[in-house]
């Protein structure tokens, strides 16, 4: 039984690993006010029958704290619920709005991304913030923070949104996933290998976005297009990340199982069309974890080396916390901490949850 102590040594090295190497990165991040005048820019938001989320946040966007100038543009992608008509009167009121409405007869790409890329193009500002109809910013600083970290060399800013903190379980497993999946990507974009974004909240030039043809190579795919613009043209040089509590977004959390559940399943479609070098990386953790766990169990019910057994697995647990409290802090979920450790083995059955949802192809493109 000696090897199985041997590889539950090895695999918690690599979970330290992590801990040490990535996601410390965003535990410890220090916040500089940029130093260079943020230029003008789009806030792009593609919406399909998001009426009700356009008239609640629209306003919260139109309304921010931007010198510079700035358009919010709505793609409305065949909308049958009123949203034409809001976009109508808001536009009589918010000097910023501009909108564009896709007919049925128009689709060319399944879901969100002909929407996308026809917003993208028709933007009045070569710099883009995107967002989505659900989300809204708590202040009116949002554009600002996020718009500042654009330079002339970092053309792609990953920033953070997270849901409404409100009572239940299933609150609190949304908020923790968002928050683990936003440690995994930022930290890992601070070590220069960016390999995702949420469309909640993502800046990028116009240039960037268009330098690769990414949907016309995954036409089939209905979900994850932000995913793949980044995993596509982000790099370690052009890329950084948006932590300032100002610049992050809040969305409306599901209230159903079935339709989190649903929604996440959608999203794994992309996974698998990450470049190999992220795929690898992801993945050699997510084993890593569950090995972890396994073997800690096997070892404890055996009595093989339990001493070590033991060390070892409070050692890997007290350096989490000290990431885990740093990072949650800064991503606004120190709520969460007490229960990270609960949290950490459940993300393992979370993750097998999540494992149909790459072979299901029948979804809905935008819900």
């Amino acid at each position: 039984m000696d090897y199985l102590f041997y590889t539950f040594t090895v695999v918690a090295f690599i979970q330290v690993f992590y801990y040490i190497f990535f996601f410390v990165r965003v535990a410890f991040f220090k916040v500089k006010d940029s130093a260079t005048t943020p230029p003008p820019v789009t806030v792009l938001i593609c919406a399909k029958d998001e009426v009700n989320n356009l008239r609640r946040n629209l306003p919260l966007i139109c309304k921010q704290h931007y010198p510079p100038g700035y358009e919010v543009l709505v793609v409305n992608d065949n909308s049958c619920d009123g949203t034409m008509e809001l976009l109508f009167d808001y536009g009589r009121v918010y000097e910023q709005l501009d909108y564009r409405t896709i007919p049925q007869d128009a689709k060319v790409l399944k879901g969100k991304k002909f929407a996308l890329t026809i917003g993208v193009k028709a933007a009045r500002y070569h710099h883009i913030i995107l967002t989505d109809a659900d989300c809204y910013p708590e202040n009116e600083q949002w554009l600002s923070r996020m718009a500042s970290r654009f330079t002339d060399k970092k053309q792609i800013i990953l920033g953070y949104s997270q849901y409404e903190k409100r009572k239940g379980f299933l609150n609190a497993c949304i908020r923790f996933e968002t928050y683990f999946t936003a440690l995994q990507y930022l930290s890992f974009a601070l070590a220069r290998l960016p390999y995702m974004g949420v469309g909640r909240n993502l800046g990028y030039t116009r240039e960037r976005f268009l330098s690769q043809n990414i949907f016309v190579k995954n036409p089939q795919l209905v979900s994850g297009d932000d995913d793949l613009v980044i995993n596509a043209i982000a790099t370690g040089t052009n890329t950084t990340v948006s932590l300032h509590p100002d610049s992050f977004t809040v969305s409306r959390p599901k209230e159903q199982w079935d339709e989190w559940i649903y929604q996440k399943r959608r999203h794994m479609t992309t996974a698998v069309h990450y470049k190999l070098k992220h795929i690898l990386l992801l993945n050699l953790f997510q084993v890593s974890q569950i090995l972890f766990y396994v073997l800690f169990i096997v070892l404890i019910v055996f009595k093989v080396w339990m001493l070590w057994v033991l060390y070892i697995f409070g050692m890997r647990l007290f350096l989490n916390g000290i990431v885990h409290f740093k990072a949650m802090k800064r991503l606004k979920t120190l709520d969460l901490f007490l229960t990270f450790p609960f949290f950490d083995v459940l993300y393992l059955v979370y993750f097998v949850m999540m494992l149909p949802g790459i072979f299901n192809k029948k979804q809905n493109p935008w819900k």
